[in-house]
C-alpha cells in the first residue's frame, strides 16, 4: 500500500491522490511507493555560491548573477536566472558575458562559502553520523536505522532538513533519495532547484536505460566518448 503523500513545506500527510496539501495548500507533495523504505540520500545545495550572495544582498534576488574571475577566468557557478541565458559552470567568462551582458559578476568569497558549508554540514551530522562529503556543498547521508531517533522515516527527516535549511540558513537544497549512492546522486540533480526526487528499486532499470553514459557519476567527457 502506497504511503500517504507527504508535504515538503509543512510536513503534513495528505490523503491519497490529493493534488495539494490540505493543511497549507502546497503542491509540493512527496509521493512514491518506496518512499518510506529508502535511506540513502544525496543532498546538494542549489547554485551554492550564487545562493549565498543572493541571501546576503537582496537586491540581487531577481537579477542574473555569475560568480567567477576576470575576463580570462571561468565561471565558478551562476544562479538559475543566468542559466536561462545559457551560462554554465566552467564556461569562459568572456563567453558568459556575451550570453548574459546584464549579469552581475562577483568574485568568489571562499571564506564565506566555507562557513555556510560548515553550517549545512553540522546540520547534516544531527541527522546521522554517516555523512560522506563530496564537496563544500554536497554530501551523501546514510539514514538507515534513524526512524526512532527522528520519529519518522528518512524521507520525512530529509524534508524537514531541507525546509529548515531554507528557512534558517537562507539557501535551498535538492535531495535525492534511493537505495544506493549512485542513484541518490542522480536523483538530486533531476529536479533542481528545491527538488526532492526518489528513485526506487522498481523503476531504476527503466530509468537508467535511456540515459547517456555521461550521466553516470564519475564519468567525464573523455570516458563517455570511449
Amino acid at each position: 500500500m502506497e504511503a500517504a503523500p507527504l508535504c515538503r513545506d509543512c510536513l503534513t500527510r495528505a490523503p491519497p491522490g490529493a493534488p495539494r496539501c490540505p493543511a497549507c495548500g502546497s503542491p509540493r507533495l512527496i509521493v512514491h511507493p518506496e518512499r518510506d523504505a529508502l535511506s540513502i540520500a544525496h543532498i546538494d545545495c542549489d547554485a551554492f555560491y550564487a545562493a549565498v550572495e543572493k541571501r546576503d544582498d537582496p537586491s540581487l534576488r531577481d537579477r542574473p548573477l555569475i560568480i567567477g574571475g576576470g575576463k580570462r577566468g571561468v565561471v565558478s557557478t551562476c544562479c538559475y536566472i543566468a542559466r536561462t541565458f545559457g551560462v554554465r559552470s566552467a564556461m569562459p567568462m568572456f563567453k558568459a558575458r556575451a550570453l548574459c551582458p546584464d549579469a552581475v559578476i562577483l568574485k568568489p568569497n571562499m571564506a564565506k562559502y566555507a562557513e555556510v558549508g560548515r553550517e549545512v554540514r553540522r546540520r547534516m551530522l544531527t541527522l546521522t553520523p554517516l555523512v560522506e562529503p563530496l564537496s563544500i556543498d554536497e554530501a551523501f547521508l546514510d539514514l538507515s536505522g534513524t526512524e526512532r531517533l527522528h520519529h519518522g522515516p528518512p524521507a520525512l527527516t530529509l524534508a524537514r532538513f531541507a525546509r529548515d535549511v531554507e528557512a534558517e540558513i537562507g539557501i535551498s537544497v535538492s535531495v535525492g533519495l534511493s537505495y544506493c549512492k549512485f542513484l541518490a546522486k542522480l536523483a538530486s540533480d533531476m529536479d533542481k532547484p528545491r527538488g526532492f526526487t526518489i528513485i526506487g528499486r522498481a523503476e531504476a532499470k527503466n530509468l537508467l536505460a535511456p540515459l547517456p553514459v555521461s550521466r553516470i557519476w564519475g564519468v567525464g567527457k573523455v570516458a563517455a566518448e570511449r
